[in-house]
């Protein structure tokens, strides 16, 4: 997300995503935010930044453990804070605020947070050191700065079927920035450039059984893969769509298709 081209074009695929980005297909997404926030020493009353907030997912859900403090969530798409306020009104959680805002030019004041976490967020910035440098310097010190961010071997073997198929079309693989830190060791570093201690990083397998080839569609569709799927021509888009899901279809087993999904929760205090 280092150019304006870039981040505009990821602004229009998360805007475009936002209506279905909750769907039960992406649950991980929810599940892997309410780990993410219990792993913050919270005493209740603190003021806490969500970085790439998205939908809410985090921000509700520490929202909900602090009743005398307040979250603050940002993101840079309307589409997606329009759902996370929708979300919290439903829930009448007075107590969390969605503003519109760049994570790389966030404009707090410094020391100004208690905390601050950013689910699978931190990986789109260019420069990732001065991201979590930024995100760091928002927050006081002895306070706590915890993110998530995929393993390596995310959505295997799904994924893997995706970029060979994308690939028969003319689509090629990008690296993905994500694979950038998907390793303890880089998470660690990444913590430690940042100027955080007491750094701890906690693997967990998120992964569920979907009921049918059609769900994985539905997380290819409705996140960060749709820019690559969205490539292709109408027609070929269909074409791939059917000859993909067909041979995702065939590792289905009585329990449905595995989603794999590795993530890596790391916290750091800062000094």
């Amino acid at each position: 997300m280092g150019t304006e081209q870039g981040k505009a074009l990821l602004k229009e695929t998360f805007d475009s995503v936002a209506g279905a980005f909750d769907c039960e297909a992406l649950r991980f997404f929810r599940e892997s935010a309410e780990h993410l926030g219990a792993s913050l020493e919270l005493r209740g009353d603190e003021h806490v930044l969500d970085v790439a907030t998205g939908t809410g997912h985090a921000a509700l859900s520490i929202a909900r453990s602090l009743p005398q403090g307040q979250v603050t969530g940002v993101d840079f798409s309307p589409g997606m804070l329009d759902q996370a306020r929708k979300k919290a009104a439903a829930l009448d959680m007075r107590n969390v605020v969605f503003l519109e805002r760049d994570m790389q030019a966030l404009g707090f004041a410094a020391d100004y947070f208690d905390a601050a976490l950013c689910a699978f967020g931190v990986f789109f910035a260019g420069d990732m050191d001065a991201q979590l440098s930024h995100i760091t310097s928002a927050v006081k010190p002895g306070g706590q700065v915890a993110i998530s961010e995929f393993q390596e071997n995310i959505f295997y073997p799904l994924a893997n079927l995706m970029f060979g198929r994308l690939a028969a079309y003319g689509v090629k693989q990008r690296l993905y920035d994500w694979k950038r830190i998907a390793t303890e060791k880089e998470c660690k570093r990444l913590f430690e450039q940042a100027g955080l201690e007491n750094i701890r990083v906690d693997k967990r397998n998120m992964g569920y059984y979907l009921g049918s080839a059609e769900e994985w569609w539905d997380v290819i569709w409705n996140a960060g893969f749709r820019r690559l799927v969205d490539q292709l021509a109408p027609g070929d888009l269909e074409r791939f769509k059917r000859e993909h899901l067909r041979e995702v279809n065939s590792l289905k087993t009585k329990d449905g298709i595995w989603l794999e999904v590795g993530v890596l929760f790391t916290v750091g205090t800062k000094p």
